[in-house]
């Protein structure tokens, strides 16, 4: 995994997570990429300190001394992370766009049927042409959704949960 740094056109800076940088180039060709902020997807890599490690055969040399076996390597590389406040017109604009995407959510499910744990299923079956395709939205479990998606049912997560009917009161 690789992690860059991007701005797109609106000076937004975010970080995301690739499995390579050819896997970024592609997805940038591609337009997948864009502002976590304001969807732009006009988006470069944006400047990062540079990450500089000791030569290997250095590293070894400072942290052993001869005879002695050397230290193992951590688990899980460390992570650069912040807990600065994003600027008030940032906050603003993320909000709108949270609740842009609630409401297109709440749009999308009052046209389409709850099925509960029969989703993977009813899915499948209209994949299949066991039934007829109508919007349906419902619960499964990661391994579900990995098989489904596996066998190229059209199927995605909701950005936010959703309160099945039977359990509202």
């Amino acid at each position: 995994m690789i992690v860059f740094d991007l701005k797109c056109a609106h000076d937004h800076v975010f970080e995301v997570w690739f499995a390579s940088s050819q896997a970024y180039e592609d997805q940038r060709a591609r337009g997948l990429v864009a502002c976590a902020f304001c969807g732009s997807t006009d988006v470069t890599k944006a400047v990062m300190a540079p990450r500089l490690n000791a030569k290997g055969n250095q590293r070894t040399a400072l942290l052993s001394t001869p005879g002695e076996p050397e230290p193992a390597a951590p688990a899980t590389p460390a992570v650069a992370v912040s807990n600065a406040t994003p600027p008030p017109a940032d906050v603003a604009k993320m909000r709108a766009v949270l609740s842009a995407l609630a409401q297109a959510q709440a749009k999308a499910l009052s046209q389409s049927t709850w099925v509960g744990g029969d989703f993977a299923d009813r899915a499948r079956a209209m994949h299949y042409g066991e039934e007829d395709h109508v919007p349906i939205h419902g619960q499964a479990d990661p391994e579900e959704a990995a098989a489904l998606i596996e066998e190229g049912v059209a199927v995605a997560p909701l950005p936010f949960p959703v309160i099945p009917p039977d359990a509202q009161n």
